[in-house]
């Protein structure tokens, strides 16, 4: 079961997503707020697995709630809700923890799509937003990263490099000859271990981790 909570502050949406929500087979929908305030007191309580998030909410943004919910709930998967592609915006949200981001013009099976996305451990973006996330985390660190690669397995890194070149799971299982459910698992232990909360994060982690070229960039996949 996989349970779903919405923060939107279109009582009209509000409602159309929960609907969605409840009427889809294994989902269920434990919580719909209409501000962030609303939603960090009430969320933490239903321990949801994935928020929909309006990124323009009245009062603080969605995409402070994000952060804050974030420390709260560390393991819920957030995907941001948008009316049009703000680059700006949606970039400031998955440096905040967000894992994804989908529009509100969306069909239903976009939105559940992006739900089951998420679970699997992808991140639904689009590729542009997706390398400047990538970029951000690849900026000189200041300090060195206490949660680096060297404590991952070897099997651990040959899926974090694949994931790190944009394989997706089904690849990453056709390569090294396994299911795609320990493909997964590998990756909630990847998650866990580099603390990071998606796809898009670890891939950055791996790059920042790989020996600089003489250019002074980390050095690039073969």
């Amino acid at each position: 079961m996989t349970k779903v909570a919405i923060v939107e502050d279109n009582p009209t949406l509000r409602k159309y997503l929960g609907e969605l929500i409840g009427h889809t087979p294994g989902h269920r929908c434990v919580c719909a707020c209409g501000s962030a305030e609303e939603a960090v007191v009430e969320i933490p309580a239903h321990n949801p697995n994935v928020v929909l998030m309006d990124i323009h909410l009245p009062g603080e943004s969605g995409i402070a709630c994000t952060a804050r919910l974030r420390d709260k709930l560390p393991n819920a998967q957030v995907i941001m809700l948008t009316v049009y592609k703000d680059i700006k915006m949606i970039f400031q949200a998955l440096k905040a923890g967000a894992c994804g981001y989908v529009l509100k013009r969306s069909d239903d099976q976009e939105i559940l799509d992006a739900i089951a996305e998420v679970r699997a451990g992808g991140a639904p973006m689009t590729s542009e937003i997706a390398r400047m996330l990538v970029r951000s985390f690849m900026e000189p660190a200041q300090a060195p990263d206490s949660q680096g690669t060297d404590q991952l397995s070897a099997r651990e890194m040959e899926i974090l490099a694949l994931l790190a070149e944009g394989c997706p799971n089904k690849e990453i299982a056709a390569r090294l000859s396994i299911s795609n459910a320990t493909v997964r698992t590998h990756l909630m232990h990847i998650y866990e271990k580099l603390h990071v909360r998606c796809r898009t994060e670890a891939a950055a982690r791996y790059l920042r981790s790989k020996p600089a070229d003489p250019s002074g960039h980390p050095a690039r996949l073969k």
